[in-house]
């Protein structure tokens, strides 16, 4: 195989959310995911809380660090010079701070890897609007600018849910099924889980010509891992809602779906895959982990997570097909049928009313609208909340 071309883009930068390494860092971090909305600290420290649980930290950062090893690693094995960068929105390394470094190091045209195979406001568009604000950065410091492209939604892609299937395949393992489609669903049941948004931002998702993009894309890759499986009946829930209880969010909430099957009586098991998260951190590891695996427990009902993928072999080798795709121009691998958009330049977005933010631009944070994927801390104490 020849080695893949650098001379277009000469970097890939991964970009991400962000999230504290140490005690230290937690209130600074919250308050930089909700700087300008006026939080008082001691509400801060109440979210901190479930930060403070594990020690101050976030596993985000050193998982999006093995993400970046695994992909280095790949990209030497077949040649590939290609540098790769690390910025997140939030917290250290913040992205100003990454794309000033590529700046010095010569780069003039970098790829984007997105930490969220969907569509919609947070998991999409507002990396666009990170894009903006970088190259507004570069500006503003008088650096030389850097051309950046944004690779699509891979939701369907072959490989992300062979990994899928295969974390499943592991979880299933640790109960002792062997084989997932031989298995009771009243019994044993499979539930997949993402990350809830507003119904509005989620009617805004793909604009007018796609609306609810993103619950969509949520449903046909969790119908794709289980016809994999062989599994038919298995169920979609979500987690994480935030904010003001009379704003309506996507549902059934997981932990409320979870009380709604005891009433079969037959239950003994459930499957947990949370397929929205490409990687573990707060929402997977408190309300997965601990919240959900409390109600299971109360209710004396078994409960496995699958491990999220972003470390699997299978995301190292999508994420190198989505750079032939811009590089050298192969031909897309896709599974499903819905739109999967997302690849940008500059920080375009894909069209004018895609996705667009619908809450009131007043409530930002971090110098953007405000947005379902940020850390809100209105209401019941909340959680790192992102889309990824």
């Amino acid at each position: 195989m020849t080695a893949p071309s650098s001379d277009v883009y000469d970097a890939l930068l991964l970009l991400s959310f962000g999230g504290p390494e140490g005690p230290e860092e937690v209130l600074p971090f919250l308050e930089n995911v909700t700087r300008g909305r006026g939080i008082p600290r001691d509400r801060l420290r109440e979210v901190g809380e479930h930060y403070y649980h594990f020690g101050g930290v976030s596993p985000l950062n050193r998982l999006n660090r093995e993400i970046i090893e695994h992909l280095e690693a790949a990209l030497r094995e077949r040649g590939d010079d290609l540098p790769v960068y690390f910025g997140n929105r939030n917290w250290h390394p913040f992205a100003e701070e990454a794309v000033a470094q590529m700046s010095r190091d010569g780069v003039r045209r970098a790829v984007v890897l997105a930490t969220s195979a969907w569509g919609g406001y947070s998991a999409c568009r507002q990396y666009d609007e990170d894009i903006q604000r970088m190259k507004e950065h570069l500006a503003a410091d008088g650096l030389a600018d850097i051309h950046f492209l944004k690779l699509r939604q891979f939701y369907d892609h072959p490989l992300f849910i062979d990994a899928q299937a295969a974390s499943l395949r592991a979880a299933y393992a640790k109960v002792g099924v062997e084989d997932p489609a031989a298995v009771d669903p009243h019994r044993t049941r499979l539930i997949f889980t993402a990350h809830s948004v507003p119904v509005a931002a989620d009617r805004a998702a793909g604009g007018q010509e796609a609306p609810q993009l993103y619950s969509r894309q949520i449903a046909e890759a969790a119908r794709l891992v289980a016809e994999e499986l062989g599994v038919e009946d298995y169920d979609v829930a979500w987690q994480s809602r935030s904010g003001a209880a009379h704003i309506p969010w996507l549902e059934p909430d997981v932990v409320d779906h979870l009380g709604s099957l005891l009433g079969g009586g037959s239950l003994e098991t459930i499957v947990v895959c949370p397929l929205g998260f490409l990687s573990d951190h707060m929402e997977v590891v408190w309300d997965l982990d601990t919240e959900l695996a409390d109600a299971a427990k109360e209710a004396q009902i078994g409960m496995v997570r699958a491990d999220t993928v972003g470390g699997f072999p299978q995301f190292t080798q999508l994420v190198l097909e989505l750079l032939d795709e811009v590089r050298e121009g192969t031909t897309p691998r896709r599974l499903g049928s819905l739109p999967a958009a997302g690849q940008t330049l500059d920080g375009a977005p894909c069209a004018g009313g895609c996705c667009v933010n619908p809450r009131p631009r007043h409530l930002g944070n971090s110098g953007h609208p405000g947005h379902p994927g940020t850390a809100h801390v209105t209401g019941r104490p909340q959680r790192e909340e992102r889309i990824s």
